[in-house]
């Protein structure tokens, strides 16, 4: 009897750090992620599942916006994740474009950081129409200043993401980390039995 009791704590101790590690992990190091909406396509498509360097540029304490240690500044073009300032249960990834200190405009679809139009390799746009500011910041807004200690982030899809032209910046201490490479991708409208999962994109660096 006590030698399956022993077992059985082995067992149960055996999860339990398991568990632990698992929590370190995920709270200091990397975190999965997976893509719900079509606002960074082409770049990241619905299904797909990414891995997330929570090292990137913050260290937190764990369920807390308590930042412990600055690590690295998010560049433009860099993909990153962070906490949807509206709602901060949720989590959303989008595209640097501007930092603090930076002034944006948007003109016609065209981004404009300090004056000067940016290569925005990037923008995937699926409608031709431009409305005016005062209908939608979509296609025209600013010019605006990014305040210091934080970002102005859009979706590569421009025309299908709801980012900083919507509702403001991404403060420096609800940043989660930056986009690292996908491992999985599961595709939702499948032509045929083998089109489930997009193989050709699992081990794909984000860039």
């Amino acid at each position: 009897m006590e030698r399956k009791k022993s077992k059985t704590r082995e067992y149960i101790e055996s999860l339990i750090i398991a568990a632990l590690i698992a929590f370190f992990v995920r709270s200091f190091f990397v975190q999965a992620f997976k893509i719900p909406s079509s606002s960074m396509e082409p770049t990241l498509l619905i299904g797909d599942h990414l891995l997330v360097n929570r090292l990137s540029y913050v260290m937190k304490i764990p369920f807390t916006d308590i930042i412990i240690l600055n690590l690295g500044e998010p560049e433009r073009g860099d993909v990153i994740v962070f906490r949807y300032p509206i709602d901060k249960s949720k989590d959303f990834i989008k595209r640097v474009i501007a930092k603090g200190g930076d002034i944006v405009e948007i003109k016609d679809k065209r981004v404009y950081i300090n004056g000067k139009q940016i290569e925005d390799k990037w923008a995937y746009f699926t409608d031709d129409n431009i409305l005016p500011a005062h209908v939608s910041p979509k296609d025209n807004l600013g010019p605006i200043v990014v305040p210091k200690g934080a970002y102005f982030v859009m979706g590569d899809n421009r025309d299908r993401s709801l980012d900083s032209r919507f509702w403001g910046f991404v403060n420096r201490e609800h940043l989660v980390g930056k986009a690292l490479i996908l491992y999985f991708s599961w595709n939702n409208k499948p032509e045929g039995i083998f089109d489930y999962v997009r193989w050709r994109r699992i081990g794909r660096l984000i860039r």
